[in-house]
């Protein structure tokens, strides 16, 4: 049987308080069309006829339509069919869990995210061993790489259609699993990350994007990226960790952002991008590797828990914390290592590389 691809577009995303307090891009619902007119061209050139795609009231859909029909109208053969998964529309991450759960079900090859850091979130908890393909449409897009959605969507197609061996088309990737167990027989919450976990001093959700770094006390990340924006870039530019690197790194953070750069004997005092053109100053106390499978017990007393940039729980001090990396948690399609094999093996041209080249 033909490969078919889910596709999850968050029509909302991009548009927390980080608009306001910095410069954060905010994508139109044509220009989120755009994205996804590129990559579904690029799928249906590798082969790929079918596309389930989660509803929702934003109006994305009826623009993508739109451009479908305007290429059938001139006669070009251009898009696969594109099948709205049938479910209510919530407006909520409820649509992603249950949208990626439908599509799991349906044994889609893979998905094709258009959001940021918390969007993936929510489709890597329903995934299970189905791969994602990210595109940064969110706020903070530590976890999506930046690249053009054409792009994308070839890699995928030539890793959903057979073309590109399993163990170059994919690549695991790490989560921290957190538990929170309640006290006073109030149950365990358990939840996940991508990138980061943040605690904060604050009770109180709130706003839930995070911003305001003086009531930031500790952070676990994924990885460490000093390219990376929002509170992984605290990490990377202490001591950066790859995504394909075992563990991730745990950061101890102080009010107090003071001049001495000794971290064994005070504060260091680290400049960071903690939001699209914000540069936050943040006092550092202590770091350290988080290896995998091992969990950590934060020292934070009570507080709030964001995941991936935004605030989702509360903690008192009868609460048991606990932060666990795991790594291989869930699968993504590697587009640079499939489009260098592509390349490499010509396999988009009419005279391929015989299977036994060497290079």
């Amino acid at each position: 049987m033909a490969p078919v691809v889910g596709i999850v577009a968050n029509p909302v995303s991009a548009r927390d308080i980080r608009r306001v307090v910095a410069n954060a891009t905010s994508l139109q619902i044509a220009d989120r069309a755009n994205i996804l007119l590129r990559v579904l061209a690029a799928l249906h050139a590798c082969g790929v006829r079918d596309v389930l795609m989660m509803p929702e009231n934003g109006g994305i859909r009826a623009h993508v339509e739109r451009g479908m029909m305007r290429a059938k109208s001139r006669g070009e053969d251009l898009y696969p069919a594109l099948h709205p998964i049938s479910m209510p529309v919530t407006g909520t991450v409820a649509d992603t869990h249950r949208a990626t759960a439908e599509m799991r079900r349906a044994g889609v090859a893979a998905l094709v995210v258009l959001g940021g850091d918390g969007t993936h979130r929510a489709v890597a908890a329903e995934c299970g061993t189905v791969p994602i393909a990210g595109i940064s449409t969110g706020t903070n897009n530590a976890f999506p790489e930046h690249r053009e959605p054409t792009i994308t969507g070839l890699a995928t197609g030539l890793a959903v259609t057979g073309r590109i061996p399993p163990h170059i088309a994919f690549a695991g990737n790490k989560r921290i699993d957190v538990s929170l167990n309640r006290g006073a027989n109030g149950g365990t919450v358990t939840e996940l990350a991508l990138v980061d976990v943040a605690l904060v001093t604050e009770r109180y959700i709130g706003a839930r994007a995070l911003w305001r770094t003086e009531n930031f006390r500790e952070l676990y990340v994924t990885f460490a990226d000093p390219e990376a924006i929002g509170m992984s870039a605290i990490a990377g530019l202490l001591e950066p960790v790859g995504r394909e690197e075992s563990g991730g790194l745990m950061v101890r953070l102080s009010p107090d952002a003071c001049a001495d750069t000794d971290r064994h004997h005070g504060t260091t005092t680290l400049h960071a991008p903690i939001a699209p053109g914000m540069m936050a100053t943040v006092g550092v106390t202590d770091w350290r590797r988080m290896p995998a499978g091992v969990p950590f017990v934060p020292e934070v007393a009570a507080g709030s828990i964001a995941l991936d940039g935004e605030r989702e729980l509360s903690f008192s001090e009868r609460d048991r914390l606990s932060l666990t990396l795991r790594d291989n948690a869930f699968r993504t399609v590697d587009v640079a290592a499939v489009m260098r094999h592509a390349g490499r093996n010509r396999l988009l041209t009419g005279t391929p590389v015989p299977a036994d080249a060497a290079f």
